[in-house]
C-alpha cells in the first residue's frame, strides 16, 4: 500500500470555552452529529502521567480482522484486502498499517497521534498457534481486531486544564476547525434514558461454576499449571442509551482508564484499573493485578483487610506466579527487565488489589505490534504457563470470550502504546449488556471463594445498570 501523506495540526481551545466543558458533556454533543465518535477518560491520581482524555470522531481510515479476514479502509474510501495471516502474520500487517501513514506538522501540540481501537481476546489465535474449540456465538461476535485513525483529536489535559484540537488532513482536504469550535460554543447537550429489560442471566449457574473451578484446582495439583483464570458471563437486556451506563459507571467505579467506544452495530464500554501494556520512550511496562479482597466501605476495616491481603498466602502464590510471567513476557523483546514496585495495595470502589509494575527496555529493533502480540493476552486473564491456561480456558468456559480479557485503547505511530485490559468492561449489542468476570485458581483456592471474587469483581457494573436509569 501506498505512503499517505498527513498534515497534522494542534490548536488550542479558548479557554472560555476549555474550562466550562466536560469529555462527557463534549461527547454527548458530537455522538449523534459524527458517528463512530469515541471516548477515553482517565481517573488516575497519580499525577500528570496519565491525565488525558480523548474524543476522537470522523474515523477515516480502520484496520480490521474478522474470523481471520484483514481488511484496511483506507482515507479515501478504499477498502483493501489483507494477506491471509498463514502468508503475513497480523501483527507485520498491523503495523504496515501504522507505517502506510506520514504525519507531518503538531509538533508542538499533544503527541496523541496513532490508532485507536481494541484487540478482543479471541485475537491471541492470531499472535500465538493456539486455535480454540468453542465456537462463535453470533449473538455477541464482533471482529477481533479493530483499529481506526480519526481526522479529530480532542485532547484534554487535566493536569494542565488545557483543551487541544488535533486535525488529521490527509493533502488537499479542508480544515473544519470553524464548524467544530461553533459546535464547542454550543451548550445544548442532548440526553436519553436507559431502562433495563428483563432479569440479567448467566451462562453458569453458581454450582456449575464452583464445579469448574474444581477443576481448575485439579489442574493445577497435577502441574498442569500454576495459575488458571476461569470467568463467566451474564447478559441482560436493555431500553435507551447505553451511554447513561458509562455516566453511572464512572460515577462508581473511577479507574485509570475509562471509554466509550461505538462502532455503531456495537458499543465496549468500562473502567479498566488494568493496563494490558505501556510502552513509552522505548520502555515497556506490566502493571500485573492479582491479588482480591472485597472492600466493606469503612476506612479502618479497609485498612485492616489492605495489611491481611498483603500477607495472604493465596493471594500473594496468584500474584507472585503472575509478576513471573509479566518478567517473561516482557523478556521475548526487552532487556534490563526488572520489578519496579512489587505487591502493593491499591483501593478501588469495590475491592482492594495486589499491584506490581514490570518494566524493561525495548532491544534494538523491536516492533510494538510484535510486543504487544507476545504479551497478549495478559497473564491476570489466562493463567501460567498461559498457552496451557488458554487451553484449558477453552475447555472448560462453555463459551467463547470475544471482547474479554483483550485490550483496549492507543497504538501510536511512533511506537507508544497505552491500552487496558477489557475488565470492568461492558459489550452494548442489539439492546444487550454483556459482561464477565474470573478468578485466578491456584490449589490452595477455595472454590466458593473463587465465586464471591468474581461476584465482587462484577458488583460495580451490577450498580452502573441500575443508577443508569436515574441519569
Amino acid at each position: 500500500m501506498k505512503s499517505i501523506n498527513i498534515i497534522s495540526t494542534a490548536q488550542k481551545v479558548p479557554a472560555n470555552i476549555a474550562d466550562i466543558i466536560t469529555p462527557v458533556s463534549i461527547y454527548m454533543k458530537l455522538r449523534d452529529l459524527y458517528p463512530g465518535t469515541i471516548l477515553l477518560e482517565s481517573s488516575d491520581y497519580h499525577g500528570n502521567t496519565n491525565s488525558q482524555s480523548f474524543i476522537c470522531f470522523e474515523p477515516m481510515a480502520e484496520f480490521k480482522v474478522a474470523q481471520g479476514d484483514v481488511e484496511v479502509l483506507l482515507p479515501c474510501g478504499t477498502i483493501v484486502k489483507g494477506e491471509k495471516p498463514e502468508v503475513k502474520d497480523i501483527p507485520a500487517q498491523l503495523d504496515d498499517f501504522l507505517n502506510m501513514f506520514n504525519v507531518v506538522g503538531a509538533k508542538n501540540g499533544p503527541k496523541v497521534n496513532g490508532v485507536f481501537g481494541y484487540s478482543s481476546y479471541d485475537a491471541v489465535q492470531h499472535f500465538e498457534s493456539i486455535t480454540f474449540k468453542n465456537e462463535v456465538s453470533p449473538e455477541y461476535e464482533i471482529p477481533e481486531i479493530r483499529y481506526n485513525y480519526y481526522r479529530y483529536i480532542l485532547a484534554f489535559d487535566h493536569f494542565t486544564n488545557q483543551l487541544n484540537l488535533i486535525e488529521n488532513l490527509p493533502e488537499n482536504e479542508e480544515s473544519k476547525w470553524v464548524s467544530i469550535m461553533d459546535l464547542l460554543y454550543n451548550r445544548t447537550v442532548p440526553g436519553f434514558k436507559f431502562q433495563p429489560d428483563g432479569n440479567e442471566v448467566s451462562n453458569n449457574t453458581d454450582e456449575e461454576y464452583i464445579d469448574m473451578v474444581k477443576k481448575g484446582i485439579d489442574h493445577c495439583f497435577k502441574g498442569d499449571v500454576f495459575q488458571l483464570v476461569l470467568s463467566r458471563q451474564f447478559k441482560r437486556k436493555y431500553i435507551g442509551d447505553e451511554f447513561n451506563v458509562y455516566r453511572a459507571l464512572r460515577n462508581i467505579n473511577p479507574s485509570p482508564y475509562l471509554y466509550f467506544f461505538d462502532y455503531g452495530g456495537y458499543k465496549i464500554l468500562g473502567s479498566s484499573p488494568e493496563a494490558q501494556l505501556i510502552i513509552d520512550k522505548g520502555e515497556a511496562t506490566i502493571n500485573p493485578i492479582a491479588g482480591t479482597f472485597k472492600r466493606t466501605g469503612k476506612d479502618i476495616k479497609d485498612r485492616e483487610l489492605a495489611e491481611q491481603l498483603s500477607n495472604d498466602p493465596k493471594e500473594n502464590a496468584e500474584h507472585v506466579m503472575l509478576v513471573d510471567l509479566a518478567r517473561n513476557d516482557l523478556s521475548r523483546n526487552c532487556e534490563k527487565v526488572r520489578v519496579k514496585t512489587y505487591k502493593e495495595v491499591q483501593y478501588y470502589s469495590h475491592v482492594l488489589h495486589l499491584v506490581s509494575d514490570v518494566r524493561g527496555q525495548l532491544k534494538q529493533g523491536a516492533n510494538t505490534c510484535r510486543v504487544m502480540a507476545d504479551t497478549f493476552p495478559a497473564g491476570t486473564l489466562s493463567g501460567a504457563p498461559k498457552y496451557r491456561a488458554m487451553e484449558l480456558i477453552d475447555r472448560y468456559e462453555n463459551q467463547n470470550r470475544s471482547y474479554y480479557g483483550g485490550c483496549i485503547g492507543m497504538l501510536g505511530f511512533d511506537g507508544s502504546f497505552n491500552q487496558a485490559i477489557m475488565i470492568r468492561s461492558f459489550l452494548c449489542k442489539n439492546n444487550t449488556l454483556f459482561y464477565q468476570a474470573g478468578a485466578g485458581i491456584v490449589s490452595q483456592s477455595v472454590p466458593e471463594n473463587e465465586l464471591a471474587e468474581v461476584n465482587n469483581k462484577l458488583g460495580a457494573l451490577k450498580k452502573a445498570v441500575e443508577l443508569a436509569t436515574e441519569f
